[in-house]
């Protein structure tokens, strides 16, 4: 097992449910939420400095036959946004098929109800994601899903701004 906190994220059309590992990565922790919008990428970037985060791992919604719908396309785009700003902080792609499920019923039976259960689910099921990858990663000895590649100059188009420098420009201005 990899030593270092890592975060996990699930992220949802109006926020992104953040939760963190130990440094030891046993245990996923509730974090935060982020409301989406134009700084959400900014406040994830700032949540992973403070924690001294080595590694992000964000949930891809996929349905239950393991095919990728129209939420996976919005994630794996958010993903790549994410990894572009995060550089050279990995950025992973872990399957999490029934997390917020999961999680609703866990807080379901913990007699967390409507309005109260809403404002931590999304928390809920970015520790379910995080502690499975953690999990998977101490059974297997491999680091879970899928690695989001974050192109570098060399493979930037002659006179195109690269990826990370466009988004640094624009946080800018």
């Amino acid at each position: 097992m990899r030593h270092g906190v890592r975060l996990g994220l699930d992220p949802g059309d109006a926020r992104i449910g953040v939760a963190r590992s130990d440094p030891s990565g046993m245990l996923a922790t509730p974090l935060d939420t982020v409301r989406r919008g134009k700084d959400d990428v900014r406040r994830i970037r700032r949540l992973t400095e403070e924690a001294g985060a080595v590694e992000v791992v964000v949930g891809l919604p996929r349905s239950l036959s393991g095919r990728e719908g129209p939420a996976a396309v919005k994630v794996r785009e958010f993903a790549d946004r994410l990894a572009r700003r995060l550089s050279p902080v990995p950025v992973r792609l872990v399957d999490e098929r029934l997390s917020t499920v999961s999680a609703e019923a866990t807080l379901r039976s913990r007699g967390r109800h409507g309005q109260d259960r809403r404002s931590v689910v999304d928390m809920a099921a970015a520790v379910v994601i995080l502690q499975h990858a953690l999990d998977t990663e101490r059974g297997t000895g491999q680091a879970p899903g899928e690695l989001v590649v974050v192109p570098t100059d060399a493979e930037t188009p002659a006179g195109a701004v690269a990826p990370a420098a466009a988004a640094d420009e624009k946080e800018t201005r």
